[in-house]
């Protein structure tokens, strides 16, 4: 919403009542280098999720979100600077909103490894 978009019309989710089928695209840009490899990284050094009635326990969401909280606000290089991953999503919602309106091509952000 911030960058002009409706976040409930996607392009690759389908749209669905109170599903916000946008953010969810948009998101699949950053899913690998921001909520996985932190997450795998921190399972492979012994880290443990555990459940309770089939979701996870509260000790293992709270190890989750802060993992993930920590690398959004990880900087990353983005156009010659040094940004935080939550300003290059940002960004990335605002170029987006620029190539459906016609006015610029959109490029995916590639994060280095």
């Amino acid at each position: 919403m911030n960058a002009g978009l409706e976040p409930f019309a996607g392009f690759l989710h389908v749209d669905r009542s109170g599903k916000p089928s946008l953010v969810l695209d948009l998101m699949e840009e950053f899913r690998q280098p921001v909520v996985d490899r932190p997450l795998l990284a921190w399972l492979n050094k012994g880290g443990r999720l555990r459940q309770e009635n089939g979701l996870l326990d509260s000790a293992s969401r709270e190890n989750v979100a802060s993992r993930i909280l920590l690398r959004m606000n990880a900087v990353e290089p983005h156009r010659g600077k040094q940004h935080q991953i939550r300003s290059i999503i940002q960004m990335q919602a605002r170029l987006a909103a620029s190539a459906v309106r016609g006015s610029r091509d959109y490029r995916s952000f590639l994060f280095k490894w």
